[in-house]
């Protein structure tokens, strides 16, 4: 940790103040649809971006040091703020190159893959150093409110983070993936819903059958009320809406199968329905996997809830991302949000769950939901928490008996 407090003493902050001043510059479906089909210019690209992720990264640096210093203190944490501080420092070096050397632009493209590998196991890295910071500490309500906060921004920036410079490495670089030609960078300009559903339930499904030894099956319908009859497509990018589908079969499969294993009738199938409306497309999965009572729904997206047993994390490529910490469900939702749609659940506990993704219609409309560090984030982090102004069940209920009116 000596080069973050080296780093920490030089001019590296001075420039993560001045660059925080700075709001991000959130950018619709749309707009990085247009760049990359019409005038895509490695030039321009390298203009902006040599700007915008500074500005995004000092934002998430600034807020990063609200959190409590006994999370700071876990290693964890420490070397996913020397990560972002290196990524910081590799992109200031091109804050005064020109973009007419051919060079310049060779060696951006080059630092923003390194950058993109090494944030590759952000999420259970600081994940880890959550786990380490409970398991010392213990859970406190108001400190996990303000983790639940920071996190959920923290990994939306990251979200927004990697779309950046995917788009920039897939236009421009040699990665581009030759089994979708039609692809503009990272996005699909006409994304088949229902085959990404598909796509989603039988990866899901071969994970399920691997451990359980079987799969409730797929029922899926479209409804589209702007084309009757007509395939749903969208404008979207077809890996995150991947990751939040394979979440969703994921949890499906597992409590339908734990529920009805064993019994002769077999499983009930997983229902799916896509629909398309003039704002909105929406793609609800129902199970019958005896749902989640009401007062755990909320737990399934908080961070510092999670159930599962601590996993050994070895930082690597090749595991399954966000095994074992119950990020699933939580990241999913930012996926989701962060083109302005929503991921909810409705349960009914005893019979079943429908989880319902909610994406944007148009692609003008799905502007990235990015976080900014200023004054009413400042002040989230410091305010204490007040006394409920609500009743609160007592443990004991008083005997009623006692207080009759005497007559």
């Amino acid at each position: 940790m000596r080069l973050f407090g080296f780093l920490l003493k030089n001019k590296a902050p001075k420039q993560i103040e001045y660059y925080s001043r700075f709001s991000p510059s959130p950018l619709s479906i749309k707009q990085f649809l247009d760049f990359g089909r019409n005038n895509a210019c490695e030039k321009t690209s390298y203009m902006f971006l040599r700007k915008e992720l500074p500005v995004r990264l000092a934002n998430t640096m600034r807020e990063v040091n609200l959190l409590p210093d006994k999370l700071l203190s876990r290693p964890s944490v420490r070397l996913v703020q020397t990560w972002y501080m290196q990524s910081f420092l590799d992109i200031l070096e091109y804050e005064t190159r020109s973009p007419e050397d051919p060079q310049v632009l060779d060696d951006f493209l080059d630092i923003l893959i390194q950058i993109r590998n090494r944030h590759n196991d952000v999420v259970p890295t600081m994940a880890q150093g959550v786990i380490e910071y409970k398991e010392k500490y213990g859970f406190d309500p108001f400190i996990s409110s303000n983790i639940q906060y920071f996190l959920d921004r923290f990994y939306t920036n990251r979200i927004s983070f990697r779309m950046l410079i995917n788009q920039h490495t897939l236009l421009f670089g040699n990665d581009t993936n030759p089994a979708h030609p039609k692809h503009i960078g990272s996005i699909d300009p006409t994304c088949n819903v229902a085959d990404v559903v598909k796509d989603a339930y039988e990866t899901a499904k071969m994970l399920c059958e691997q451990y359980y030894m079987a799969a409730p099956e797929l029922e899926i319908e479209e409804f589209n009320a702007k084309a009757p009859k007509k395939n749903i497509q969208v404008v979207y990018v077809p890996s995150h809406l991947f990751h939040m589908l394979f979440e969703l079969f994921k949890n499906s499969m597992r409590a339908t199968v734990e529920l009805h294993e064993g019994r002769s009738e077999g499983f009930p199938p997983i229902k799916t329905m896509v629909t398309l409306g003039k704002e909105d497309l929406s793609i609800k999965i129902c199970d019958k996997g005896g749902g989640v009572p009401l007062r755990k729904i909320e737990r399934l997206f908080n961070y510092m809830y999670s159930t599962a047993p601590r996993p050994n994390f070895e930082p690597s490529s090749t595991a399954a991302p966000l095994a074992g910490f119950g990020y699933g469900l939580p990241i999913s939702r930012l996926y989701a949000r962060y083109f302005q749609g929503d991921l909810k659940l409705y349960s009914m506990e005893g019979v079943g769950t429908d989880a319902v993704i909610y994406l944007k219609a148009l692609s003008s409309e799905s502007f990235e939901r990015l976080p900014v560090f200023n004054k009413s984030a400042w002040r989230h982090y410091q305010t204490s928490p007040e006394a409920d102004d609500w009743s609160n069940p007592s443990s004991e209920p008083r005997d009623a008996s006692k207080y009759k009116a005497n007559r």
